[in-house]
């Protein structure tokens, strides 16, 4: 895969529309050295290989397989290899038909970029030796690329229809996800129910759980073609890619089981690997780890929830479980063929990326399923890279929000799966990604076929579960004098600095900047105790580009401050950073992230395109990512306006039932440690669960609030990020959010940890909001991403910490 991502490069032009500039004839040499073959029109999949060590400009070609072809010749890579590292173009490539030889192979490239950069494209090919083939030549008619014939699709069946010439009839690309959309419904996705062994599991399942069951077993044991492969002529053909083959590829034994929130998956998964394990416990010739061996993946704070699972659900020792965690590493596979679940994290697995002698990679997995599978919605990011080379004969993405940020989030699933040829960007971005990101129905109904052909999706509302009902409530507050005083003139200072920028261009420059000032206008709108009073002098030195290296006090104080809001994100792969380094232009990143990018050819920032070289690097003081409780000064209730209202809405629900447990859930694990002194003096008992604390730390406090009774901790204060995936909190049945989130996603996925199965009361979840404030722009903003992702749209949003510049202009109400 293409490791030159395009789609996760903030403020670079892949985030609006591009259009099909133009085309060029190359050759593919190289042929004698690689074992991947290609036949006439199939479509190739092209990538950078800027550390190649004969040619800075290469660019690989690979078939449908992942195996490679060859590379594309120097002349032409020469040109256009400058602009793929420049972010200005994108590339697809097909191969022709006439004056193949063994040495090399015509294929026609298609270029695509902005329509700004359309003059720039055609520039760079002036004075070179090779020929850009634009709209306006009239050899611009002989492109087999899929842009242009679906344009003319229509004339050319008909062109080939009035010749009588029936066998040589065009099938457009739609044309054939329509044949396999009637297919699949011709099939009927839902299997027959089943029943997971006694022996085994204790629990009685709910209907829509062995419905799933049934749908999951089916896929694991099908000898179907994958989709969109046909038998032909004693061979096996890809109708897509028009890749051909005389073996018989294998069947995709997997998908994506994306049940919502709280519905029980993992009970299901469960189900599925006790089912497997009887019935493969009568082949007695199978060894132990082909038998049963599944190895789990999942997020540090999920591991807690598949142990009580286990606890709860399954009879004691009957699926035997090693937790492949923290000092408990083995490295002896020998030792891991004896469970039949291995439990192991992303960071683990991505922190052994580069180690090729580890238990976990040794082992030919029965099945691999990874928890929380939106996690490695970042195909580029080392925990991605690590779950996709994993070995494994079956393969599940377990996930009830499959799609976060947009439709690109789905590629990393079908790399992981193998689905070909969908596992390979360039693919991927030519059959699907494209047409939605222009806004084409044909983008959103291929989507729709290929989440039909591999995915199951019930929600609360089809599955039939009874729950009790939710209830999502507004409370709007009003800011204290004080409170709005300081929050008007931070936000006059932010306006200030953006009209001095006033292009996105130069925007970009003092984005850490702007970002920062906003995350100290949303925390004024939850407690001023968070806004130091010092902030202006540490902002504003950091204005125009400056090397922190020059400047340690700037260096540690830009990190104190991004690191107060537990939603930062790296911008690279959008996840919260871990190893976390500084540029010299003042930006954070994983340092795997931003080493990975300088190691092409024009390394740069990816935010602000400045040059960039490692001695330009430097790491976070680690001692500035920990706020001590000794820290904090204990405020007075009155200082917050939302603590107060926080109190008076935790007071009634006391008032009218004592034995109401509630949730209140912030982003800042610094509001979390200033809310305890004001509840204990309201008469609150409480417990904390932060990103601070281990697996075995988390599940003690989970335990303790689940089992506590009514003269035991009442309130849990929970940091949003770090709980809102995996974790089970039905004891509780009111949930209080003390400020909006930037992805709605979080939030429903954090109030699903109290509204899930085994909730047997009416849950009610009230927002805190503070009026004529940037909190009220959010809300906006999440319905505007709300609407984005239920149509299935390929717009991303282009978020640093869930924000792009677009988006900051929007809740500054410019």
């Amino acid at each position: 895969m293409d490791d030159d991502d395009d789609s996760q490069q903030p403020f670079s032009q892949s985030q609006t529309e591009i259009y099909l500039a133009g085309f060029i004839m190359a050759n593919i040499v190289g042929l004698r050295y690689y074992n991947g073959t290609i036949n006439g029109r199939e479509i190739l999949g092209l990538v950078r290989d800027p550390l190649n060590q004969y040619d800075t400009n290469a660019i690989k070609v690979l078939n449908t397989q992942s195996l490679q072809v060859g590379f594309i010749e120097r002349s032409v890579a020469a040109v256009i290899s400058p602009l793929m590292d420049a972010h200005i173009i994108q590339i697809e490539g097909i191969v022709g038909t006439n004056n193949r030889s063994k040495f090399r192979i015509p294929c026609q490239i298609h270029i695509f970029s902005h329509l700004s950069s359309f003059d720039v494209v055609h520039d760079a090919f002036i004075g070179s030796t090779v020929h850009f083939i634009s709209h306006s030549d009239p050899s611009f008619t002989l492109s087999h690329s899929v842009a242009v014939q679906e344009t003319r699709a229509d004339l050319a069946a008909g062109t080939s229809a009035a010749a009588g010439n029936n066998k040589t009839k065009i099938k457009t690309l739609d044309q054939i996800f329509k044949l396999v959309r009637e297919n699949l419904a011709a099939k009927n996705n839902i299997s027959e129910p089943l029943i997971p062994p006694s022996k085994l599991i204790k629990s009685e399942l709910l209907q829509h759980q062995k419905e799933a069951l049934g749908w999951l077993v089916h896929r694991e044991n099908s000898d179907d073609l994958p989709p969109f492969w046909e038998e032909k002529e004693g061979g096996f053909v890809n109708v897509l890619t028009n890749y051909q083959t005389s073996t018989r590829p294998e069947s995709l034994r997997g998908g994506i089981f994306a049940d919502g929130m709280g519905l029980g998956k993992t009970l299901t998964m469960l189900s599925l690997i006790a089912f497997d394990k009887m019935k493969c416990g009568k082949k007695r010739s199978r060894s132990r780890v082909e038998m049963n061996s599944t190895l789990i993946v999942c997020p540090p704070s999920v591991i807690s929830t598949w142990i009580t699972q286990l606890e709860e659900h399954t009879n004691g020792g009957a699926l035997k479980t090693y937790l492949y965690y923290g000092d408990r590493r083995t490295q002896d596979a020998e030792e891991l063929r004896k469970y039949d679940i291995v439990l192991t994290t992303y960071a683990t697995l991505g922190a052994e990326l580069r180690c090729p002698d580890v238990a976990v990679k040794k082992l030919g997995w029965r099945r691999i399923v990874l928890d929380e599978a939106h996690t490695i919605k970042n195909v580029n990011a080392g925990q991605s890279q690590a779950v996709i080379g994993l070995n494994g004969k079956r393969r599940w993405a377990v996930t009830g929000t499959p799609i976060q940020n947009g439709s690109y989030d789905l590629f990393s699933l079908m790399a992981f799966l193998h689905f070909e040829p969908f596992s390979i960007k360039s693919y991927w971005q030519n059959l699907v990604q494209r047409p939605l990101t222009q806004g084409k129905q044909t983008g959103l109904s291929r989507l729709q076929v290929l989440m039909a052909a591999i995915s199951l999706r019930r929600t609360k509302d089809t599955a039939l579960v009874g729950l009790p009902p939710k209830i999502v409530e507004t409370c709007y507050v009003e800011l204290s004098c004080e409170e709005r005083k300081l929050y008007d003139d931070v936000k006059e200072e932010i306006k200030s600095l953006m009209m001095h920028y006033n292009s996105n261009d130069r925007l970009v420059y003092s984005y850490s900047t702007i970002l920062s000032m906003i995350l100290r206008l949303r925390q004024i709108c939850t407690h001023l105790s968070m806004c130091p009073l010092d902030f202006k002098a540490c902002l504003f030195s950091s204005t125009d580009i400056e090397d922190v290296s020059k400047n340690p006090e700037l260096l540690q104080t830009l990190v104190r401050m991004l690191q107060d809001g537990e939603d930062f994100d790296c911008p690279i792969c959008l996840s919260p950073p871990t190893d976390i380094v500084i540029t010299c232009c003042a930006h954070i990143f994983c340092r795997e992230c931003i080493l990975k990018t300088l190691q092409r050819s024009n390394s740069s920032c990816p935010l602000c395109r400045r040059s960039l070289s490692e001695s330009d690097l430097f790491s976070a003081p680690p001692e500035s990512f920990k706020t001590d409780t000794t820290e904090l000064c204990t405020p007075e209730v009155g200082s917050s306006t939302k603590v107060s209202t926080l109190i008076k809405l935790l007071t009634e629900s006391r008032d009218q039932n004592p034995a109401t447990k509630s949730v209140v859930f912030s982003q800042f694990r610094k509001m979390l440690l200033l809310l305890e002194e004001p509840l204990k003096a309201a008469g609150f008992k409480t417990l904390r669960l932060d990103g601070t604390q281990n697996a075995r730390q988390r599940a003690q406090v989970i335990d303790q609030f689940q089992l506590s009774k009514v003269d035991e901790p009442m309130i849990l204060l929970a940091s949003l990020k770090s709980s809102s995936t995996g974790i089970n909190l039905t004891s509780a049945s009111r949930v209080y959010l003390m400020e909006p989130w930037w992805n709605p996603a979080v939030e429903e996925q954090a109030m699903d940890r109290v509204h899930r199965i085994g909730q047997k009361e009416e849950v009610k979840i009230v927002k805190l909001i503070a009026k004529n404030s940037i909190e009220e722009k959010i809300l906006q903003l999440q319905e505007m991403k709300k609407d984005i992702t239920s149509r299935g749209s390929g717009k991303r949003s282009n978020d640093i910490a869930g924000m792009g510049i677009n988006d900051l202009r929007f809740v500054l109400g410019e």
